[in-house]
């Protein structure tokens, strides 16, 4: 794996999670071997925040929330303008 992963390929790729209330929007706004920087829309309101990048052989994932949810990249999804 490269220093800096193939961030034209994540670039703002989107995943809804559902956290058993409302559905939080993340999108990935930059990526590194050891880190992620994710767009975070949660009730209408936008933070940026930062999460290690790990990995269990398999894939890459970020811990968010109280539970420390595994949210997988490979889940993340280009978005097109229509």
């Amino acid at each position: 794996m490269e220093n800096q992963l193939e961030i034209r390929n994540y670039y703002m790729n989107e995943f809804e999670w559902f956290d058993g209330d409302n559905f939080v929007t993340f999108n990935i706004v930059d990526i590194y071997t050891d880190r992620i920087s994710v767009a975070i829309t949660n009730e209408g309101k936008i933070s940026v925040c930062e999460f290690d990048l790990k990995s269990d052989g398999r894939r890459f994932f970020f811990e968010y929330g109280v539970m420390q949810v595994q949210i997988a990249i490979d889940d993340f999804e280009q978005i097109k303008d229509n």
